[in-house]
């Protein structure tokens, strides 16, 4: 055990200093029957309470990390310590890749998929879809394995789980055959350009980003990351609707280095080295900072857009930079895209949270008449209702967790507000 600790950003502190680090699954599962209540910690990116817990955390940080691949079936089985920095070279020597990376690869495996985060591609899902096997231990101790083939419809309920379930001390995620990218920046595409193209904008490349401070007629950047296989591949075009190539490495809070980030200017690269935004040695995004997202309908993207603009002026003093992303629909029950194409509209916001919590009311309120869900990480207003009325299986969701953890040994403040209010 050690002394209570902060996440990521800084902008949380976990509520208890009873922190334990097993080091094997027969210690979780010792740690499990004994304590009466406990939540796990990841990488510690979320910008809630997910993960906290006023009685006990556990971290896997001491295990072994262990990545097992099997060619023949196309998968990998990881620990639940491992983050994507540590997985990913490795499935590249081995010649293998996963369908997408979120900006960032610092996080781990486990806690980027049970809170549904995501990276970009009209035809790319969540990263949580990757997933075809988990090793759970529930809230009785016991160790219990779940696959995509053989349990069906509570798989798809359990895989965003948000910590409901147990320590997942086991993953297993399917895989693609390795790719190189390449990744171009352009500056100042046009408004008026993604009113009217924004379905071609966003599927012009495998993965593409808008990046956004609201105060223009233009979108201030475009990350655009192709396959090398794609047709359109290579340097930059001189031209993208409207947008012109950036002459320098860039960042996309705009008055921040590029030094960060990963490789542009179309230069060819492994899949891993381009698909985040961020090198996985260097301190990603601001660092100091804090952030909120929103899903809607893809067929509703250029409205949600225009009523978030509505707004700027009263957002625009506290905000660094936003975010447009796309993300194919899923089956996920937990999912923001469950059963829909979806767009994501993500704040990065300067570390003052009473200022940004006056701010996010005003930025769910229009954005309601779009149904829109929102990203368990990051932080938000919502009602409990509101939420709970986009998600259609927390019902069936409850059960799962019932069966999983009859005691409610994993639930939480966080937990017991968005599933009873």
């Amino acid at each position: 055990m050690i002394g209570t600790i902060k996440n990521w950003a800084g902008n949380y502190e976990y509520s208890t200093a009873n922190v334990y680090y097993p080091k094997t699954t027969d210690e979780v599962q010792t740690l499990v029957k004994r304590l009466k209540k406990l939540r796990v910690l990841g990488s510690r990116h979320s910008f809630n309470g997910i993960a906290d817990s006023t009685d006990n955390l556990i971290s896997l940080e001491q295990f072994e990390p262990t990545v097992s691949i099997n060619h023949e079936q196309r998968s990998v089985t990881i620990s639940g310590n491992v983050t994507y920095r540590d997985l990913c070279p490795l499935l590249h020597c081995e010649g293998f890749a996963l369908h997408n990376l979120a900006s960032l690869p610092h996080i781990s495996v486990v806690g980027a998929c049970i809170t549904a985060t995501h990276g970009s591609g009209i035809r790319n899902q969540t990263l949580s879809t990757a997933i075809s096997g988990l090793e759970i231990v529930t809230g009785n101790g016991d160790l219990v394995q779940l696959s995509r083939e053989q349990d069906g419809e509570q798989f798809d309920g359990a895989v965003i789980n948000l910590g409901g379930l147990g320590v997942i001390v086991k993953l297993t995620l399917d895989l693609l055959s390795a790719f190189e990218m390449s990744q171009s920046v352009y500056e100042h595409l046009p408004v008026a350009r993604v009113d009217a193209h924004f379905d071609e904008i966003m599927a012009s490349a495998y993965s593409v980003s808008l990046f956004t401070d609201w105060q223009h007629d233009y979108f201030d950047q475009v990350w655009v990351k192709r396959r090398q296989s794609d047709s359109i591949s290579g340097k930059a075009q001189s031209d993208f609707f409207g947008a012109t190539p950036a002459t320098k490495q860039m960042h996309p809070i705009a008055q921040l280095s590029g030094e960060p980030c990963t490789v542009q200017f179309g230069i060819p690269g492994h899949w891993y080295e381009r698909l985040p935004h961020f090198r996985g040695d260097a301190t990603p995004s601001a660092g100091n900072e804090l952030q909120s997202e929103y899903f809607v309908a893809r067929e509703h993207a250029v409205a949600a857009l225009r009523a978030v603009s509505s707004l700027r002026q009263q957002f625009a003093p506290h905000l660094l930079v936003s975010e447009i992303r796309t993300i194919a629909a899923d089956n996920l029950w937990l999912s923001p895209c469950y059963h829909r194409d979806s767009v994501a509209i993500h704040f990065t916001w300067k570390p003052d949270w009473s200022a940004v919590r006056e701010v996010l009311p005003l930025i769910e309120a229009q954005l309601a008449p779009f149904n829109a869900r929102l990203h368990w990480g990051k932080l938000f207003t919502m009602s409990p209702g509101r939420i709970r009325s986009g998600y259609e299986k927390l019902p069936e969701f409850r059960q799962l967790l019932r069966q999983f953890d009859p005691n409610g040994k994993s639930r939480n403040a966080f937990l017991d507000t968005i599933l009873d209010g």
